[in-house]
């Protein structure tokens, strides 16, 4: 399959390209596009068929549920057969934006998109490309991150370039994705809704607006089973095997001046993705690949850049990679959720 590729004004999107990539959706086909988050893949929502070729060119397991993307609030009540009160107040504060709220699904809602579920994820993107794309389109946007099944998540076009070329009918180029992280997903379904997947929007921010939020039990447990789309299998790896270090700064380097002495007598590359906090108690370190991720007081910078390093240290042919991890508050939990998937919850204390 030849796969196109558009260049696009983030900011002013050339209707001309939207119609183009609009058309492919109508027809049943596939195009890759930017979002607030990271890049998404997307087919009609309401096409099974299309639905099903997401699933093919991702290597995804088919019981692995979908969000379905909307570009006006409306949507959400043909899309779910029932929003509640605390689901319409978080959609007034935080839509467009990177929230995915799952609610009870309505009839019209195709089980390959929920995987069987009676529940179905729905956001309002924040991204003029996304939000125009979808408007296009006339039709919710099934949409899971535009690479392959398990590998870190694409934040810029080239990423869906390196998986997806040959796999999907189009990408459109937006340049980099702001926030570089997945969406929040949060159960509204309950009394307290639930974090099923930590993302831009935290529980602080959710409880200001709602009052009391709380986690699923999953997201600690790594044999749990997560109720979120994108979380029940293996994610955001790179082929190297990802090792956190756990510990105040100085105590990190030394044990990453162990770990690099003693992976050099294996004979096995080292990367090393580091804050400042941590680079500033060592001296200069071979490695295949080096990062200075920037401050752990900056962790937004990091968690815009941490797949997009992750998958230069595979660039780079690297066989260990090792980071450190983050305090578990704010921005800090969605990032060391997705630190602890990839690194298969490999934590050296």
């Amino acid at each position: 399959m030849e796969t196109l590729c558009w260049r696009i004004n983030p900011e002013n999107p050339e209707p001309t390209i939207i119609q183009e990539a609009a058309r492919i959706l109508k027809d049943g086909g596939l195009v890759a596009f930017p979002t607030e988050t990271v890049y998404g893949l997307g087919a009609n929502g309401l096409e099974p068929a299309a639905v099903r070729r997401i699933f093919l060119a991702k290597g995804r397991p088919s019981d692995n549920p979908l969000i379905l993307h909307i570009s006006r609030h409306q949507e959400a009540f043909y899309l779910a057969s029932l929003v509640p009160l605390k689901a319409q107040v978080l959609m007034e504060a935080f839509w467009p934006g990177p929230l995915t709220l799952v609610l009870p699904k309505s009839a019209f809602v195709p089980e390959e998109v929920t995987a069987g579920l009676e529940t179905v994820a729905i956001r309002m993107p924040g991204h003029p490309v996304a939000l125009a794309l979808i408007r296009e389109a006339g039709c919710p946007v099934a949409a899971p991150s535009a690479n392959l099944s398990g590998y870190p998540s694409p934040t810029t076009a080239e990423h869906v370039w390196e998986d997806m070329a040959g796999r999907i009918d189009a990408v459109i180029d937006g340049g980099p994705t702001g926030l570089g992280l997945e969406s929040t997903v949060l159960d509204v379904c309950g009394e307290v809704p639930v974090i099923l997947r930590p993302g831009g929007v935290t529980r602080e921010m959710l409880e200001g607006v709602i009052g009391p939020v709380r986690y699923d039990p999953a997201l600690i447990d790594p044999h749990g089973v997560p109720r979120s789309p994108g979380m029940k299998y293996t994610h955001y790896a790179p082929r190297a095997k990802v090792l956190l270090i756990d510990g105040e700064p100085e105590t990190v380097m030394s044990k990453v001046l162990e770990l690099v002495e003693e992976y050099a007598r294996q004979g096995r590359k080292v990367g090393l993705l580091l804050t400042d906090e941590v680079w500033q108690h060592g001296k200069k370190v071979e490695s295949a690949y080096s990062k200075n991720l920037g401050s752990r007081r900056e962790l937004e910078k990091i968690a815009h850049n941490i797949y997009s390093e992750l998958r230069r240290c595979d660039a780079a042919g690297v066989d260990i990679i090792l980071t450190e991890t983050y305090k578990e508050e704010g921005l800090g939990t969605a990032l060391m959720n997705r630190l602890l998937k990839s690194s298969g919850y490999t934590v050296i204390n």
